[in-house]
C-alpha cells in the first residue's frame, strides 16, 4: 500500500473520498496506464465514486465472479456433481459381460481432500453388487463436455502450466502432476525425476545432468502444446535438495481410469479387457443408450466448490463449473443456443449472457468468453462488475458467497493484503492479476457502517523499477473505502 494512502485521514464526504482516490490514480507513473473504478452503496444504490466506469477493461481472475453467478443461478448452491460407473452389458453370477464405463460429469474435486478415496468408493459399491469380473473394457469417458479442453483465448504458452490445466469432465487431483527432480548419485549421471501421481509419468526425453556441488543449476521442463512427451534438459548440482515443480496433466481421464483400475484390483474385481479413453469429439450416446448405473460418488455442494475455487483463484474449478452450466442447459434445452454444434463452453457463456441481460447489464459491457479469467479476450466495465455484485448481494445465497471470497488479511489470495488496516477482515473480494493487469472486486463495509460494492481495475500498467507493487495501489483504494466515514 502506498505510504500516502495509508496515512490519509478518513474521508467524511464523497468529495473528500474522490480527492483521495484521484490522488492515487493521477500519479505520474500511471500516465500510460488505464484505471477503471466503480463504487456503489448496497444500502441505497447510489454511486459513491466512478472513474471511467463504463470503459471495457481486462478483468483477469475477477471474471470468476461471473462464473460464480451463472453457476449459482443455473445449478443452485447445493447442486452436487456426480461421477458414475455404468455397465454396458448384463451381470450374471458376478460377471459383467460388457464394458464398464467411468463417466465424468465435471467434478473438479476428485482426488482432493475429502475425495481422495473416490475410486475405492466406486469399486466398493461395485463389489457390494456382487461383481467380481469384468469381461470387457474399462472406458474412461470425459465426453460430457464437448469442445477443446482449454478455454477460449487461453495462451498456448500457459497450457503446460499448473494454472492452465485442461478442463475435463473427468478431472482428478486438480489435473496436476507434481515433478520432483533430484541430482544423480554421482557427477555426470542423469538426474532422477519422480512423478506424483506415479501413474501420470509421461514419456521423458532429453537429459538433466548432475554437475559438481555448488555449480549453478539450470532445470528445464518443456512440453509442446498438444503433445504428451516431456522434455527435461539442463543441469542440477550434486547435493542439491529436491526441486519441485507442478505441470498440467495431458490426459486427466486416462489417469482417472488407471486409478479406478487399481482400486478395482484392490477390491478383488478383475478386468479382462483394456483401459480405453473416450474424448470429445467421440460420441458416447450409443454407449450410454442402454447402460445401467452401478455406482456413484458426488462432489461437495456447489457453494463449497466455489469457496475452494475463489479463495485460491483455482482456474480448473471455475472453468469446470462454467462447462457444467453449459452441459446442464444443453441437456434441458433451456437456453436457446443456436442450431448445429455448439460447444459446452459456448452454451455456458450463452447462459451467462442471459443472466446479465436479466440483471440489466448490456451485452456490450460484459464480454466474457471463458470461466476462469485466463483469457485476454475477456472484457468488462467496472459498472457491469458492480451491478453483478449488487445482484449477488441480494440473493438468498449472498452470505455464503461473501464468505467464499478471499478476506483481506485473513485467507485466500488476500491473506497477506491490507493487514492492520480497516480493510482487514472487512474486505471480501476477488483479486485478479496477469501481466499489466491488476484488479480487485467485491464488498466492504465503510467506517460509517455502509455496505459497498466496488470494482477497482488497473490495465496496461508496466510498473517502473522501485515503484510499489500494483496490488498495493489497488489495495490502498479499498482501504480508503473501508475508512470512509461519510453518508452523503
Amino acid at each position: 500500500m502506498t505510504t500516502a494512502a495509508a496515512a490519509s485521514p478518513p474521508a467524511t464526504t464523497r468529495a473528500g473520498l474522490t480527492a483521495q482516490i484521484e490522488a492515487i490514480v493521477a500519479q505520474p507513473r500511471f500516465a500510460k496506464a488505464t484505471w477503471g473504478i466503480a463504487v456503489t452503496s448496497l444500502d441505497d444504490g447510489r454511486t459513491l465514486y466512478k472513474h471511467r466506469a463504463d470503459r471495457l477493461m481486462q478483468p483477469a481472475s475477477t471474471a470468476k465472479l461471473f462464473t460464480a453467478a451463472v453457476s449459482l443461478s443455473t445449478l443452485g448452491p447445493d447442486y452436487r456433481i456426480p461421477t458414475r460407473l455404468l455397465a454396458d452389458g448384463t451381470i450374471r453370477d458376478g460377471r459383467l459381460d460388457g464394458a464398464l464405463i467411468l463417466r465424468g460429469m465435471g467434478d473438479p474435486t476428485l482426488g482432493t481432500a475429502g475425495s481422495t478415496d473416490w475410486a475405492d468408493q466406486l469399486a466398493s459399491q461395485l463389489a457390494a453388487r456382487g461383481v467380481k469380473r469384468i469381461h470387457g473394457d474399462l472406458i474412461a469417458d470425459d465426453s460430457y463436455f464437448s469442445g477443446p479442453s482449454f478455454g477460449t483465448g487461453w495462451e498456448a504458452g500457459d497450457l503446460q502450466s499448473w494454472f492452465a490445466v485442461p478442463s475435463s469432465a473427468l478431472s482428478v487431483q486438480e489435473n496436476v502432476v507434481r515433478v520432483t527432480v533430484r541430482p544423480g548419485s554421482a557427477v555426470g549421471l542423469p538426474a532422477v525425476l519422480d512423478f506424483a501421481p506415479a501413474e501420470a509419468r509421461p514419456e521423458v526425453l532429453g537429459q538433466l545432468t548432475t554437475t559438481p556441488p555448488r555449480a549453478p543449476g539450470d532445470i528445464n521442463l518443456y512440453r509442446a502444446p498438444g503433445e504428451a512427451t516431456l522434455y527435461a534438459f539442463g543441469t542440477i548440482a550434486a547435493n542439491t535438495p529436491p526441486q519441485r515443480f507442478k505441470l498440467a496433466l495431458t490426459d486427466p481421464a486416462l489417469i482417472a481410469g488407471r486409478q479406478l483400475r487399481q482400486a478395482l484390483a484392490r477390491h478383488g474385481i478383475r478386468i479382462s479387457g483394456k483401459l480405453r479413453v473416450l474424448h470429445w469429439p467421440q460420441d458416447d450416446s450409443v454407449l450410454l443408450a442402454h447402460a445401467d448405473l452401478l455406482a456413484e460418488v458426488l462432489s461437495p455442494p456447489l457453494w463449497q466448490i466455489l469457496q475452494r475455487g475463489l479463495k485460491r483463484s483455482q482456474n480448473l474449478y471455475l472453468q469446470n463449473l462454467l462447462l457444467s452450466v453449459g452441459a446442464y442447459t444443453q441437456a434441458l434445452a433451456v437456453n436457446d443456443a443456436p442450431p448445429g454444434f455448439t460447444s459446452t463452453e459456448t452454451r455456458g457463456i450463452h447462459a451467462l449472457d442471459q443472466l446479465m441481460a436479466k440483471i440489466g447489464v448490456q451485452s456490450s459491457a460484459s464480454l466474457i468468453s471463458e470461466g476462469a479469467g485466463l483469457s485476454r479476450r475477456d472484457l468488462v466495465t467496472p459498472n457491469a462488475m458492480v451491478r453483478l455484485l449488487a445482484y449477488l448481494a441480494a440473493q438468498p445465497y449472498a452470505q455464503r458467497l461473501r464468505q467464499a471470497l478471499p478476506i483481506a488479511g485473513v485467507d485466500g489470495t488476500l491473506s497477506g493484503h491490507m493487514r492492520h488496516t480497516a480493510a482487514e477482515n472487512n474486505v471480501h473480494a476477488k483479486s485478479g492479476s496477469m501481466t499489466y493487469v491488476h484488479c480487485l472486486a467485491g464488498y466492504v463495509t465503510s467506517a460509517a457502517g455502509e455496505r459497498l460494492a466496488f470494482a477497482i481495475m488497473l490495465n496496461n500498467y508496466d510498473r517502473p523499477d522501485g515503484a510499489p507493487l500494483a496490488s498495493s495501489d489497488v489495495d490502498a483504494i479499498a482501504v480508503l473505502l473501508a475508512n470512509y466515514r461519510g453518508r452523503d
